[in-house]
């Protein structure tokens, strides 16, 4: 138990001088100019630097101050992994819309919720020209970038051609969705980024 402590201890010391000298080099100040613009020895800032000592409260809110950054900002990187989706091609979890009754064909390629927001990434496919295509609307900001085939997208009272390798972002509040399938099959990669608020 003691070991796993004096690791997480080190890396804490790794992330600070890794911090430490990234915002000195940003500032273009020397380790001696650095050193007493903190208030500190040039030894001692050198050893921050690679690690091999462990500051006080004290030495860490002088050294972010003489950096011009908030305290928070010398332990950037050490939060815990981060969450990371892989889905190989062609496996994408088949999930139903309300598109789906007319011929759109909807692969989930991943999905990340922080505490604040969530990520979500579809590649559609419409496989079938219709009358009639239902509007979409939600919270959060999306982009649709087309693979094949060509459409007409509306999104409020705007409408775009759009072909192979065209993109457009949009806010989702706003009701949209195909107007007409022009070259089938369409295929698209939606992605949609959500706020606070919950996707309907």
């Amino acid at each position: 138990m003691a070991a796993d402590a004096g690791d997480d201890d080190k890396a804490l010391e790794r992330i600070i001088a890794v911090r430490a000298r990234e915002y000195r080099q940003a500032a273009g100040a020397s380790l001696g100019g650095m050193a007493q613009r903190v208030g500190i020895s040039k030894a001692m800032l050198s050893k921050i630097e690679n690690a091999q000592t462990a500051c006080s409260l004290t030495t860490l809110s002088r050294l972010a101050r003489g950096l011009g950054v908030p305290v928070t900002a010398l332990f950037r990187g050490m939060d815990d992994e981060r969450e990371a989706v892989f889905v190989p091609a062609g496996h994408g979890a088949r999930i139903v819309r309300r598109g789906t009754r007319i011929g759109h064909e909807y692969a989930l390629l991943g999905a990340l919720r922080g505490s604040n927001k969530r990520m979500e990434a579809l590649e559609v496919t419409l496989t079938e020209s219709s009358e009639v295509f239902p509007l979409f609307q939600h919270g959060g900001t999306e982009l649709i970038y087309m693979l094949d085939g060509v459409m007409v997208y509306g999104h409020g009272k705007s409408s775009y051609t759009l072909r192979a390798g065209d993109a457009l972002q949009f806010d989702g509040e706003a009701p949209h969705g195909p107007e007409k399938l022009i070259t089938l099959p369409v295929r698209l990669l939606t992605v949609t980024a959500f706020g606070d608020t919950p996707h309907h």
